[in-house]
């Protein structure tokens, strides 16, 4: 196992970041990472509104869903900035958060607290100015949940995975109205129940890469009481629930009809199972120290995402590739009964 060879004695590595002197200016990449750009992946979750409301072809509704991401990508890495200076003590007890530039003593808390409310300046600039302002609202909502969370509500267990959760319906609540589609409640509901499911994951990654519950508290209160069996059980529930509600969804009739034939979906349900049973593996074997760890790295688990949104996309977008008649057309025109 690989050992970060401590400069001082285990007390002064273990200072809180504001104690520690800044010996040196920071770098283009030290701000870089207090941005977190990698996390911007989860950004994309905007997308799937335009993509559900056959708006993502579309030059001028594209380019709007782009500008809510690129609001969201600023929104996103001004909560980064400020919590990395909230959480530089906890940070400096993490094995991998104690390198983030503010936990080490490169950026002072106060100059991460000011890159934070600049980038949610331009964040709701680019949303006021260029799109509307129901999305610059729904960009405003989503900084004072995470800042909340950072403040108060990552504490409360249970509680902590919920608002993660929501923050990703709030993303995908502002992609439709960048756009201009009704918004499913469905989606709302799929975007919810998945990211409960990856969120409970995100926990059971923290608590296996901590070496003993007491290490695990010191970073992260909640910890104390996400034991691994009650992790394990609400990954689960919330796996199970996010299966069931797709499956609801593809076969669903009663509600308004969806601009393509969604119960075709239905037909990618191996995917999405293989999909959710490889990320609870993962999570419980501890090889990744997060969701996006996981998305990004994984390739077994990448690759079936990237087929299931493919598959999505063909389903969606069939009349335009296929024809008017979709794949039934497709299928006659192959000669099959």
């Amino acid at each position: 196992m690989l050992r970060i060879e401590p400069k001082g004695t285990e007390a002064d590595n273990l200072q809180p970041a504001e104690s520690t002197a800044v010996s040196e200016t920071a770098s283009f990449r030290d701000y870089l990472d207090l941005l977190r750009p990698v996390q911007w992946v989860k950004n994309v979750v905007v997308f799937v509104g335009p993509a559900a409301g056959l708006k993502l072809f579309s030059p001028d509704a594209f380019g709007d869903a782009f500008l809510a991401f690129v609001a969201f990508c600023l929104a996103a890495s001004a909560t980064y900035s400020i919590n990395d200076a909230i959480d530089r003590k906890a940070d400096a007890r993490h094995p991998t958060k104690r390198n983030r530039p503010v936990a080490r003593g490169a950026i002072r808390p106060a100059t991460a607290v000011a890159c934070g409310l600049s980038l949610l300046l331009a964040a709701m600039a680019i949303s006021t100015a260029f799109l509307n302002r129901s999305v610059a609202v729904v960009v405003g909502l989503y900084f004072l949940l995470t800042l909340s969370y950072s403040l108060a509500l990552k504490r409360a267990v249970i509680i902590d995975v919920i608002v993660i959760a929501s923050g990703f319906v709030l993303r995908a609540w502002a992609g439709t109205l960048a756009v201009g589609v009704v918004t499913s409640e469905w989606l709302i509901a799929c975007t919810f129940t998945l990211c409960l499911f990856m969120g409970f994951g995100k926990r059971r990654c923290e608590l296996v890469m901590m070496s003993d519950a007491t290490e695990a508290g010191r970073h992260r209160r909640t910890l104390l009481q996400y034991t691994p069996d009650l992790l394990n059980h609400l990954i689960t529930v919330s796996a199970g629930i996010a299966v069931v509600l797709f499956l609801i969804y593809t076969m669903d009739t009663t509600g308004k009809p969806a601009p393509f034939h969604k119960e075709h979906l239905f037909y990618t349900l191996p995917i999405v199972v293989y999909s959710v049973f490889r990320f609870a593996m993962l999570t419980e074997l501890g090889c990744f120290s997060g969701p996006t760890d996981i998305v990004l790295k994984d390739k077994a688990f990448l690759a079936s995402v990237t087929v299931w949104i493919l598959a999505a996309l063909m389903i969606a977008y069939q009349e335009r590739i296929f024809g008017p008649d979709g794949f039934e057309g497709l299928v006659r025109s192959a000669g099959v009964n």
